[in-house]
Protein backbone atom coordinates (compact mmCIF):
# COMPACT_ATOMS: atom_id res chain seq x y z
CA UNK A 1 0.00 0.00 0.00
CA UNK A 2 1.37 3.20 -1.15
CA UNK A 3 0.52 6.54 1.64
CA UNK A 4 1.60 9.72 0.36
CA UNK A 5 0.41 13.40 1.88
CA UNK A 6 0.66 16.89 0.84
CA UNK A 7 -0.58 20.21 1.61
CA UNK A 8 -1.66 23.47 0.72
CA UNK A 9 -1.79 26.97 2.47
CA UNK A 10 -4.54 29.16 0.75
CA UNK A 11 -5.07 33.05 1.92
CA UNK A 12 -8.40 33.84 3.48
CA UNK A 13 -9.56 37.21 2.25
CA UNK A 14 -10.83 38.36 5.76
CA UNK A 15 -14.25 40.41 4.47
CA UNK A 16 -16.49 37.43 3.60
CA UNK A 17 -16.22 33.58 3.30
CA UNK A 18 -13.09 33.15 1.33
CA UNK A 19 -13.71 29.96 -1.52
CA UNK A 20 -10.44 28.32 -3.34
CA UNK A 21 -11.24 25.43 -5.73
CA UNK A 22 -8.35 23.44 -4.98
CA UNK A 23 -9.40 20.29 -7.71
CA UNK A 24 -6.18 20.37 -9.79
CA UNK A 25 -4.17 20.49 -7.19
CA UNK A 26 -5.98 17.37 -5.48
CA UNK A 27 -4.91 15.93 -8.92
CA UNK A 28 -1.31 16.84 -9.04
CA UNK A 29 -1.14 15.14 -5.51
CA UNK A 30 -2.82 12.04 -6.84
CA UNK A 31 -0.67 11.75 -10.13
CA UNK A 32 2.42 12.41 -7.55
CA UNK A 33 1.38 9.13 -5.53
CA UNK A 34 1.43 6.73 -8.26
CA UNK A 35 -1.53 5.32 -6.58
CA UNK A 36 -3.83 4.18 -9.28
CA UNK A 37 -6.40 2.61 -6.85
CA UNK A 38 -7.48 3.58 -3.50
CA UNK A 39 -9.04 7.06 -1.88
CA UNK A 40 -7.87 10.65 -1.50
CA UNK A 41 -8.71 12.40 2.00
CA UNK A 42 -8.95 16.16 1.86
CA UNK A 43 -9.07 17.60 5.16
CA UNK A 44 -8.58 21.26 7.00
CA UNK A 45 -7.47 21.81 10.66
CA UNK A 46 -9.26 25.08 10.97
CA UNK A 47 -12.49 24.95 13.25
CA UNK A 48 -14.05 27.72 11.15
CA UNK A 49 -13.26 25.74 7.15
CA UNK A 50 -14.52 22.64 5.63
CA UNK A 51 -14.11 20.91 2.95
CA UNK A 52 -16.86 20.28 0.16
CA UNK A 53 -17.91 19.22 -2.95
CA UNK A 54 -19.92 20.64 -5.48
CA UNK A 55 -20.50 21.00 -9.43
CA UNK A 56 -18.36 23.87 -11.03
CA UNK A 57 -20.28 26.99 -11.70
CA UNK A 58 -18.89 29.42 -14.78
CA UNK A 59 -20.95 32.40 -13.74
CA UNK A 60 -19.36 34.91 -11.04
CA UNK A 61 -20.15 37.59 -8.85
CA UNK A 62 -18.08 40.73 -8.93
CA UNK A 63 -15.90 39.32 -6.52
CA UNK A 64 -15.22 36.34 -8.00
CA UNK A 65 -17.18 34.37 -5.94
CA UNK A 66 -19.32 31.17 -8.31
CA UNK A 67 -22.55 32.06 -7.86
CA UNK A 68 -23.58 28.68 -6.26
CA UNK A 69 -21.12 29.80 -3.55
CA UNK A 70 -23.20 33.13 -3.26
CA UNK A 71 -26.60 30.86 -3.08
CA UNK A 72 -24.83 28.85 -0.18
CA UNK A 73 -23.82 32.06 1.79
CA UNK A 74 -27.43 33.68 1.21
CA UNK A 75 -28.81 30.04 2.52
CA UNK A 76 -26.41 30.28 5.61
CA UNK A 77 -26.94 33.54 6.39
CA UNK A 78 -30.35 32.23 6.80
CA UNK A 79 -30.03 29.87 9.14
CA UNK A 80 -26.83 30.87 10.80
CA UNK A 81 -26.49 34.65 10.88
CA UNK A 82 -22.93 36.66 11.41
CA UNK A 83 -21.85 36.80 14.87
CA UNK A 84 -21.53 40.65 15.24
CA UNK A 85 -21.52 41.20 18.44
CA UNK A 86 -21.27 39.69 21.57
CA UNK A 87 -24.10 38.13 23.32
CA UNK A 88 -25.66 37.24 20.39
CA UNK A 89 -24.69 33.84 20.30
CA UNK A 90 -23.68 32.15 23.91
CA UNK A 91 -20.68 31.08 21.90
CA UNK A 92 -17.84 32.39 23.14
CA UNK A 93 -18.50 32.23 27.07
CA UNK A 94 -16.04 33.96 29.52
CA UNK A 95 -13.42 30.92 30.07
CA UNK A 96 -12.86 30.21 26.55
CA UNK A 97 -12.68 34.31 25.92
CA UNK A 98 -10.08 34.50 28.63
CA UNK A 99 -7.90 31.32 27.24
CA UNK A 100 -8.24 32.91 23.73
CA UNK A 101 -6.88 36.13 25.11
CA UNK A 102 -4.17 34.58 26.69
CA UNK A 103 -3.08 32.50 24.01
CA UNK A 104 0.52 34.14 22.65
CA UNK A 105 0.45 33.68 19.17
CA UNK A 106 2.22 36.41 17.81
CA UNK A 107 0.91 36.11 14.05
CA UNK A 108 -2.69 36.88 16.09
CA UNK A 109 -2.87 39.00 18.64
CA UNK A 110 -5.13 39.05 21.51
CA UNK A 111 -8.36 40.62 19.69
CA UNK A 112 -11.58 39.86 21.61
CA UNK A 113 -13.33 41.00 18.03
CA UNK A 114 -11.65 38.23 16.28
CA UNK A 115 -13.75 35.82 18.59
CA UNK A 116 -16.93 36.60 16.78
CA UNK A 117 -16.95 34.20 14.52
CA UNK A 118 -19.09 31.79 16.52
CA UNK A 119 -21.50 31.78 12.77
CA UNK A 120 -18.27 30.25 10.98
CA UNK A 121 -17.99 27.60 13.70
CA UNK A 122 -21.47 26.69 13.32
CA UNK A 123 -21.09 26.92 9.48
CA UNK A 124 -17.86 24.72 9.14
CA UNK A 125 -19.25 22.07 11.87
CA UNK A 126 -22.69 21.87 9.37
CA UNK A 127 -20.51 21.23 6.14
CA UNK A 128 -17.28 19.55 7.77
CA UNK A 129 -14.02 19.66 7.50
CA UNK A 130 -12.85 16.80 5.22
CA UNK A 131 -14.48 14.91 1.96
CA UNK A 132 -13.02 11.08 0.78
CA UNK A 133 -13.00 10.93 -2.56
CA UNK A 134 -12.33 7.33 -4.72
CA UNK A 135 -9.25 7.12 -6.82
CA UNK A 136 -9.19 4.32 -10.13
CA UNK A 137 -7.12 3.75 -12.72
CA UNK A 138 -4.69 7.04 -11.04
CA UNK A 139 -8.21 9.28 -11.94
CA UNK A 140 -10.06 11.36 -9.70
CA UNK A 141 -13.62 9.87 -9.79
CA UNK A 142 -15.52 13.09 -9.11
CA UNK A 143 -17.12 12.79 -12.10
CA UNK A 144 -17.30 16.10 -15.63
CA UNK A 145 -18.34 18.45 -13.62
CA UNK A 146 -17.73 18.36 -10.08
CA UNK A 147 -14.88 20.08 -8.41
CA UNK A 148 -13.33 20.53 -4.86
CA UNK A 149 -14.01 23.41 -2.60
CA UNK A 150 -12.05 24.81 0.37
CA UNK A 151 -14.01 27.63 2.57
CA UNK A 152 -12.73 29.69 5.45
CA UNK A 153 -16.44 30.85 6.73
CA UNK A 154 -14.13 33.26 9.22
CA UNK A 155 -14.58 36.88 8.18
CA UNK A 156 -12.91 38.84 11.20
CA UNK A 157 -9.37 38.80 9.49
CA UNK A 158 -7.00 37.76 6.78
CA UNK A 159 -5.01 34.39 7.48
CA UNK A 160 -3.24 31.35 5.97
CA UNK A 161 -5.01 28.39 6.38
CA UNK A 162 -3.81 24.70 5.33
CA UNK A 163 -4.93 22.14 3.99
CA UNK A 164 -3.96 18.45 4.19
CA UNK A 165 -4.04 16.10 1.26
CA UNK A 166 -3.78 12.30 1.80
CA UNK A 167 -3.60 9.44 -0.77
CA UNK A 168 -4.24 5.80 0.21
CA UNK A 169 -3.94 2.77 -2.23
CA UNK A 170 -2.14 0.65 -4.77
Amino acid sequence: MIVYGDSLVVTSNGNRPSYHEITSEVRRVIAESKVQDGIVVVATPHTTCSIFFEEYMHDKNYNGDEVIQVDLNNVMDKIIPRCVTEGQYRSPGPEHTKFAMGLNDPNYPPDPGTLLNTDAHLRASLIGSSATFVIREGKLMTGTVGYIYFVDWDQNRVRNRNIYIQVLGK
